[in-house]
């Protein structure tokens, strides 16, 4: 038996391929045999507690679950089977969970239903709508420019963006339109699609309208995750009525830096238990879940990257994802996981539960609380230990702001302020409108490896900071002051990149160069104690 089965890979109805491949494995692998019960003889049967123990090892090795998944979920799983008729049990019954990790025979019905997936119109998709215009579909901006050959396109690389502009476009008839500057609406539909654009490459989607309805995708929230954050990389809000309250941060703080807790508070065996309680209550009071109802699709699919040679490109993707949130919520997950993490690796914390070890008490008390469907659906409680799981054990990459995707926003929009012709001027485009270099576009013709994705990935990347620090150097707008500390800051960032454009960099020379010691005579001589003095 294949225990790792295959990987469901991001799209539509993700949750409901996982439950027909569980289904599928289920009914494919369990062992059945003769059993013996109330003195009479039943075929081809199983008991519960073995169907137990088969699960459990099916799901902790499937990588769609993985190993934190606990011997009780099975059981609930199981008792989801009996409901769904999936199982029934030897005396042909089902419809209920009423199923237990005992000895009670269980048997396959002669075909296990799978749920239907739903087939959706050419062209949409579940929870697709209509789709609202995009900042570069605007007809009554900027356009794409009509390059019909592309060697001129290399050849015009290093051409003044303003004279290619002007030399690529005629007028035409007599209407003429003055350019416009960018307005906030317009920069915010640039955060809005360079973010999108980002996470449809990363998760391999040809539509993120398979995934995500972007009705909810607000560009402010973006912005303001982004933006608005304090020197722990910790979403702060303008509004604070919609903040934790502040009993529920100090006991949060308490935890996560036990035992160097505030001497005011009180002290007494079994406090720290009393404190987590606190804290799971007030999560477990919250109305929707943090990752809320609307984003609920796309985080499934993410999981479909959670495989061992695509984790770095799983932390991408919740970092894009997590950035969708409103800033509430982000926050309220920040320090949920840094919380969660702290205490799970804190070996002075004294256990929480009799039972269950610490990291298994987060991951298991809180994954309801972070994410969940407005529908029910059967696999909510497995997907959520495993998204919980990964996101407590990658909190510190997964929740920073990502500058690679904050530069790329920054640099785009001041390109495109610069370009802008003065309002007097006139410009004469087929459609009225002034021209600018588009974002980029991403295609997809084959699905590729993790190993050739990331190496894909570093290579663009490396070429786009490449690109960068060629525009540093050659931008005449920019102060020497300013670009001198720009510099700086790319070297730091991308000493490698840096390397490479300057090999013979002052760093390297004076590392060359033997220290040369100071002359003796340079050093000052002491003066000599004197009582008159």
């Amino acid at each position: 038996m294949n225990m790792s089965s295959r990987v469901i890979t991001p799209g539509p109805y993700r949750a409901t391929k996982l439950w027909n491949e569980v289904t599928q494995l289920f009914r494919a692998g369990m062992p059945l045999r003769k059993h013996r019960q109330n003195f009479r003889h039943y075929a081809s049967c199983f008991a519960a507690s073995a169907a137990v123990e088969w699960m459990h090892q099916l799901l902790r090795c499937n990588s769609n679950f993985g190993p934190d998944v606990t011997r009780q979920q099975t059981v609930q799983l199981l008792k989801k089977f009996l409901k769904n008729h999936v199982i029934e049990d030897v005396k042909g019954r089902w419809g209920t969970e009423d199923l237990e990790d005992n000895n009670i025979l269980y048997r396959f019905p002669s075909s296990s239903p799978l749920k239907p997936i739903p087939c959706s119109a050419s062209g949409s998709a579940p929870g697709s709508i209509k789709k609202r215009p995009s900042f570069r579909d605007k007809e009554s901006f900027f356009r794409f420019k009509n390059i019909k050959k592309q060697h001129e396109k290399e050849t015009q690389e290093n051409v003044d963006p303003e004279l290619q502009a002007a030399r690529e476009y005629r007028p035409i008839g007599e209407q003429q339109v003055p350019r416009r500057e960018l307005t906030v609406e317009d920069e915010q539909e640039i955060w809005r699609d360079i973010t999108l654009t980002h996470l449809q490459r990363i998760l391999g989607v040809a539509s993120l309208d398979e995934v995500l309805d972007q009705r909810y995708v607000n560009p402010q929230n973006i912005i303001h995750n982004m933006t608005k954050v304090n020197k722990h990389g910790v979403v702060t809000l303008n509004d604070k009525t919609n903040d934790l309250p502040h009993w529920v941060l100090s006991a949060m703080k308490s935890l996560a830096n036990w035992p160097k807790y505030d001497s005011a508070q009180p002290s007494y065996p079994g406090f720290e238990r009393d404190v987590f309680k606190t804290v799971s209550d007030y999560f477990y009071s919250l109305p929707t879940p943090v990752l809320t109802y609307e984003l609920y699709e796309l985080f499934i699919n993410v999981l479909g990257l959670l495989q061992p040679q695509c984790e770095r490109v799983a932390i991408e993707a919740l970092q894009l994802c997590t950035l969708l949130l409103p800033p509430n919520s982000r926050r309220k997950l920040q320090l949920l996981m840094r919380m969660m993490s702290r205490i799970s690796q804190n070996v002075d914390m004294p256990r929480l539960h009799p039972a269950i070890d610490t990291r298994t008490l987060m991951v298991h008390t809180f994954s309801s609380c972070v994410l969940g469907s407005a529908e029910e659906c059967d696999l909510d409680e497995l997907l959520a230990t495993r998204l919980v799981s990964f996101l407590m054990d990658n909190q510190q990459s997964i929740l920073t702001v990502p500058e690679y995707l904050l530069s790329a926003i920054n640099d785009h929009i001041q390109y495109l302020r610069a370009v802008q012709v003065p309002i007097d001027a006139v410009s004469h485009v087929d459609g009225g409108d002034p021209v600018c270099v588009p974002m980029p576009m991403y295609a997809f013709c084959r699905q590729i490896s993790g190993a050739e994705f990331e190496q894909q990935k570093l290579t663009s990347s490396q070429k786009a900071m490449e690109e960068l620090l060629e525009m540093l150097l050659t931008d005449q707008k920019m102060s020497e002051k300013d670009r001198r500390k720009k510099l700086k800051q790319f070297q730091k960032q991308y000493p490698d990149i840096y390397r490479r454009r300057f090999p013979l960099s002052g760093e390297e020379n004076k590392a060359d160069k033997p220290k040369i010691k100071p002359p003796l005579f340079n050093i000052r001589k002491t003066k000599a104690f004197s009582i008159r003095n």
